[in-house]
């Protein structure tokens, strides 16, 4: 039977204190009820004996401590999932927000999730397109991959975003692809930006969207990404769909974190945040892999904003470390003009060289990656003597090197966030671009490939 609480002690900012409770635990749901009957929703973040800290949804205006009641549910935040919930956008509480039905649910499942079990794993090794050449050809996403993209305040990761989960797909199996996008602290600017682009492409369709606007308490901010997760663990293992899972802005989240922990006057870790953000972070991102002997997946692509642009903050750093890799968007491409502005030298995918290759995407995939990756650091170094010493001083060959970067960056990494590469294209335009060096100059790369692919002379 539940009971019903009238011992609120307390009431400060986001938090409230209920005395002399019994049974409750971390993280169980509560109802308050108002005066008026109105019903506020809170969530318990600490038992100490009788006593229990809750934090509330909605803002506590108008909560009159002695007339309301407090009655915990049992049972700790919950998503109702169904096959339905494809193509439509819910809040960050999992409220539908597209003026349609409610979900009728084929089940529901606690938004906290169980962690994967490392036994049960299997090790990625499916190439996802993006049709993104700097990621497919360069820092290669694989199916059941963590693969984050670090941003800067005004940088376009919100149209990246959206071009990832508009065209992104696994070869050979269009039709058991999913999207599950998570809009977290965002700008209803942003939020309509994201809806309308996916609505006017068709990808709502096989998209599911949770929407958290900046203006939302802190608490839905923290809930967003895991009722998105739980939305693609429902799809990828319940219904063997192949899910990939888009999070923006992780950066929102973490300062939410923050907020909670400085309402609880928790000691403070590195910047302002709590000493368990590493922790928080990897309940999520472990969420994403591949399970043996079932056919469905999460990838994910958490995207955040490194304030400063400094990747030693402790959100780009921490999450580097959970992570397989990083996407680093440069400021300089930006002002160049180059869409998307992907920094290609720094960034990495640890998995690439498990989802290319024969079979996967084409047998010179690795030569080509390699030999761009070396010919453009080389044109980067010669570019930087040229500013310093100026053009006399270079060698013909190193004129050649800086002439090849200066073409990779407008060809290669510059294509816009409307245009959607295959694999070949984008590796064909690789060998195109390799084709104004001898063929002696690119050492990386098989012989036996230059017969099949070679464009020069």
């Amino acid at each position: 039977m539940i009971k019903e609480y009238r011992t609120i002690q307390e009431v400060a900012g986001p938090l409230m204190l209920v005395k002399q409770v019994e049974g409750v635990k971390y993280g169980e749901l509560g109802e308050i009820e108002l005066p008026n009957g109105e019903l506020r929703r809170c969530k318990v973040l600490e038992v100490d004996g009788s006593n229990a800290l809750v934090q509330l949804f909605e803002n506590a205006a108008g909560l009159n401590l002695a007339y309301s009641k407090v009655r915990f549910l049992g049972h700790s935040l919950e998503l109702n999932v169904s096959s339905d919930m494809l193509g439509r956008v819910f809040s960050g509480m999992g409220e539908p927000i597209d003026n349609g039905p409610k979900i009728i649910p084929e089940a529901t499942f606690d938004v906290n999730g169980t962690p994967i079990n490392p036994a049960a794993r299997n090790y990625p090794s499916e190439f996802i397109q993006t049709g993104v050449s700097t990621i497919d050809g360069l820092n290669t996403l694989v199916r059941g991959q963590k693969l984050p993209i670090f941003s800067g305040s005004g940088l376009p990761h919100a149209n990246l975003a959206a071009q990832i989960a508009r065209q992104a797909k696994v070869l050979n199996a269009e039709s058991n692809f999913a999207v599950v996008f998570a809009a977290v602290g965002i700008t209803f600017e942003e939020a309509d930006y994201f809806i309308s682009d996916f609505r006017r492409t068709g990808a709502i369709d096989r998209t599911v969207l949770f929407i958290n606007l900046a203006s939302d308490p802190a608490i839905e901010r923290i809930s967003a990404p895991r009722m998105a997760l739980t939305a693609a663990e429902f799809l990828a293992y319940e219904k063997n769909m192949h899910v990939l899972v888009i999070i923006t802005d992780i950066t929102n989240y973490a300062e939410a974190l923050r907020e909670v922990s400085a309402a609880r006057k928790e000691v403070p870790g590195r910047r302002g945040y709590p000493g368990y953000l590493y922790t928080d972070l990897a309940t999520m991102y472990e969420r994403a892999g591949i399970k043996l002997g079932i056919e469905g997946s999460i990838t994910m692509i958490p995207i955040l904003s490194m304030p400063e642009d400094d990747k030693t903050h402790p959100i780009p750093d921490l999450t580097g470390y959970i992570t397989e890799g990083q996407i680093i968007l440069s400021r300089e491409m930006y002002r160049k003009g180059y869409m998307p502005p992907v920094d290609v030298l720094p960034s990495l995918s640890r998995l690439k060289d498990k989802g290319i290759g024969k079979g996967k995407t084409r047998e010179d995939h690795a030569n080509t990656m390699n030999q761009l990756f070396s010919c453009y650091a080389r044109g980067k170094d010669a570019k930087e003597l040229m500013v310093v010493l100026g053009e006399a001083a270079l060698s013909p060959m190193d004129l050649l090197y800086a002439q090849f970067a200066d073409n990779f960056e407008a060809q290669y990494i510059n294509q816009g966030f409307d245009e959607d590469r295959s694999i070949e294209e984008t590796l064909d335009l690789g060998w195109e671009l390799l084709s104004i060096f001898p063929k002696a100059e690119l050492k990386r790369i098989k012989p036996e490939l230059f017969d099949k692919y070679w464009r020069g002379e």
